[in-house]
């Protein structure tokens, strides 16, 4: 076993401590777990289990993967639980970081799984995609986006993955479809599930009001800005939604951010006015890549910076260039949806520009 019996809060000063194996204490029987990733710059997915007399409830789940079971198996014992002591996986959305190991345990152990119900067209998406009826959207996409070019090489990579994924997901229903708003009453703890459309459509985040915290899935990172509509099901709106959800965020009491990658951070509020000062920078260097002529959203993310080491759109691996084109795209619509570009279609492509004053 690779766990450690406890750890301190993840220093400051080493922005990966977070994601080291072991069990954070946050006080009132909740817990931080980090279980690891396989081969993902990520490195880790936080769970948080909420334990009581009546059991364990967690906040996402992590990936099917052995070691993320064999982690989580050991962390619990350190608590003086198991598995079976899991009553419900409350997931905060569909990516198969969070969710696919709630399915896997699923099948020999009594624990719910709860999923918001606006990942419904998500979940049969991906079902389509495993069975060879349908391509994922974010790269059927990408020739709209003027990166046909792109969307082969992305093929390329993904397909294997796709025809013989390692390890082996299974996609299946949750138990629950969790509506906006509904209360979750765990034993002296009462969260409430908030709908935040942005990374996923049908992403949560759940509430607790009393302790002053936020379980904040992918919603808000505190080190990296998540990203935007990565999702089967494709929507021109993804940043839209999102801004809108981080600016939800400011209108509760802040709260202590629990996320599900990076280390727990006091203020909420804080990290929230951080992402739409960065989209607000990232909206006006994409309205001038965008002002010198009609442009596709490859040929915008061409024209902008990076990474923190400000590299061009070459210097990415294929999957970053995916993730940057996608990224561009979005923030493209929002500069439509404000009137500040126009968008049209050249040859089946969308291409923007600024708005003829004569028009």
């Amino acid at each position: 076993m690779d766990y450690v019996t406890s750890r301190a809060p993840a220093s400051k000063d080493d922005r990966h401590a977070w994601a080291e194996p072991g069990v954070e204490d946050l006080g009132s029987g909740l817990y931080r777990i980090p279980l690891p990733l396989d081969g993902d710059a990520l490195t880790a997915v936080n769970v948080y289990a909420i334990t009581s007399e009546h059991g364990v409830d967690l906040i996402d789940a992590g990936m099917a993967l052995d070691r993320a079971r064999e982690r989580l198996t050991g962390a619990l014992g350190q608590l003086g639980y198991g598995l079976p002591d899991i009553r419900n996986f409350f997931i905060t959305h569909i990516h198969q970081d969070h969710y696919t190991l709630a399915v896997q345990l699923r099948t020999t152990l009594r624990g719910l799984i709860t999923l918001g119900e606006a990942e419904r067209a998500n979940m049969d998406a991906i079902r389509n995609v495993a069975a060879g009826t349908e391509e994922v959207g974010f790269i059927a996409m990408l020739g709209r986006m003027g990166a046909s070019e792109l969307a082969e090489q992305v093929r390329t990579v993904v397909g294997p993955r796709i025809a013989n994924p390692q390890p082996k997901l299974e996609w299946k229903d949750p138990d629950r479809w969790l509506s906006d708003g509904a209360v979750l009453d765990l034993h002296g703890r009462r969260l409430r599930a908030i709908h935040t459309p942005g990374h996923t459509t049908g992403h949560v985040v759940f509430h607790d009001d009393a302790a002053g915290l936020l379980f904040a899935g992918d919603h808000i990172l505190p080190h990296i800005t998540p990203s935007i509509g990565f999702q089967p099901v494709i929507t021109r709106v993804a940043l839209d939604q999102y801004l809108g959800s981080l600016r939800l965020m400011l209108t509760l009491p802040d709260a202590r951010l629990l996320p599900a990658h990076g280390p727990v951070q006091d203020s909420t509020h804080t990290r929230v006015r951080q992402l739409l000062e960065h989209h607000e920078t990232r909206l006006a260097q994409t309205l001038e890549a965008a002002s010198g002529g009609p442009v596709t959203a490859f040929e915008a993310a061409g024209a902008l910076p990076w990474t923190r080491r400000q590299r061009k759109l070459t210097e990415l691996d294929t999957m970053n260039q995916l993730l940057a084109t996608g990224e561009t795209a979005a923030h493209l619509e929002v500069l439509v949806i404000r009137g500040q570009l126009v968008r049209t279609t050249v040859e089946d492509m969308d291409v923007y520009a600024i708005p003829d004053p004569a028009a």
